[in-house]
């Protein structure tokens, strides 16, 4: 009697008669195909917008460090200078009154900066606080404020500084950027998106009010201040028509103001006027080099909330 060996199972093979492998390893290596096309064609888009939006640049940046000698406009001109020189910004330095008026504007700057974070902070804490009445009605005036246009009030505010006897000074020029509205709502949104549960456990703990702010509250917004403080510098670094109307005596002009007056005295020499706008640019840039980090964290934080 003869018996039979015994059968061995034959292996899963997936779906079919097809092996389980390959196919999967096909699927994968398209999935990966694809991802890494994407990848490609997201970069060469994201060149083409740096291009953009650096073209307007590259220009006045290479004519500033031209020499004397070499054209900046017309088909003999070319993109890179032959010989860089910086005799555009000793010129600029030497014969206008530049260090002065940077310094104008740093202090203008300095006072914004100030009085926004301290303002906004505050105000911002005081209106997402609940409990108390008139907290809306004050809500929507602040909003109307976004609605009507700087040159609006601007006469108003003129002559408001007129009788407080401001013409001509810098403290004139600080007024209008005491605090912005948008400043408010945006640390009020913030303060809003802080859990109720942290500043209840605080307050179970024995923490005062003052306590709660400044140790719940502030650590938890420092992406939004840093927002405040940016856009309120750069605003203050960058207007030109205000100071235009108040600032009478050159010892007062800022840095915008200044760099007007380059056109007037250096109008053939654009190298000159292009190394002026190049020194009122750099220190935006280089502030929102160093905070875009914490500047896109406090946009997502202090999104408005109604």
């Amino acid at each position: 009697m003869t018996t039979s060996a015994p059968t061995r199972p034959a292996p899963a093979t997936g779906t079919g008669d097809r092996p389980a492998g390959p196919p999967r390893r096909r699927r994968s290596q398209n999935v990966s195909d694809l991802h890494g096309r994407a990848l490609v064609v997201r970069y060469v888009l994201l060149v083409l917008v740096l291009f953009l939006l650096l073209g307007p640049l590259i220009l006045p940046l290479m004519a500033a460090f031209k020499s004397s000698g070499e054209p900046i406009f017309g088909q003999s001109a070319s993109l890179f200078p032959e010989q860089w020189s910086l005799d555009a910004f000793r010129t600029m330095f030497a014969q206008t009154n530049m260090l002065r008026y940077i310094l104008n504007s740093l202090i203008v700057c300095a006072l914004s900066v100030g009085s926004a974070l301290v303002l906004s902070t505050i105000g911002g804490y005081m209106l997402s606080r609940k409990g108390w009445r008139g907290r809306t009605l004050v809500f929507f005036v602040v909003m109307s404020a976004l609605i009507f246009p700087f040159e609006s009030i601007m006469l108003s505010l003129y002559a408001q500084v007129q009788a407080w006897d401001l013409y001509d000074t810098l403290i004139g020029v600080w007024i209008p950027s005491v605090l912005g509205p948008f400043h408010l709502l945006l640390m009020r949104a913030a303060f809003l998106g802080i859990p109720d549960e942290i500043e209840d456990a605080a307050f179970v703990d024995g923490a005062s009010e003052v306590q709660r702010f400044f140790r719940i509250f502030l650590p938890q917004v420092k992406g939004s201040l840093v927002v405040v403080g940016l856009t309120a510098f750069i605003f203050a670094w960058q207007d030109f028509l205000w100071p235009l109307l108040v600032i009478q005596s050159d010892e007062n002009m800022t840095m915008m103001l200044g760099v007007s007056r380059l056109q007037g005295s250096f109008g053939t020499d654009y190298r000159v006027v292009l190394a002026g706008a190049i020194t009122a640019m750099l220190p935006v840039v280089i502030t929102f080099f160093f905070t875009q980090r914490y500047f896109f964290r406090g946009i997502e934080e202090g999104g408005l909330k109604f």
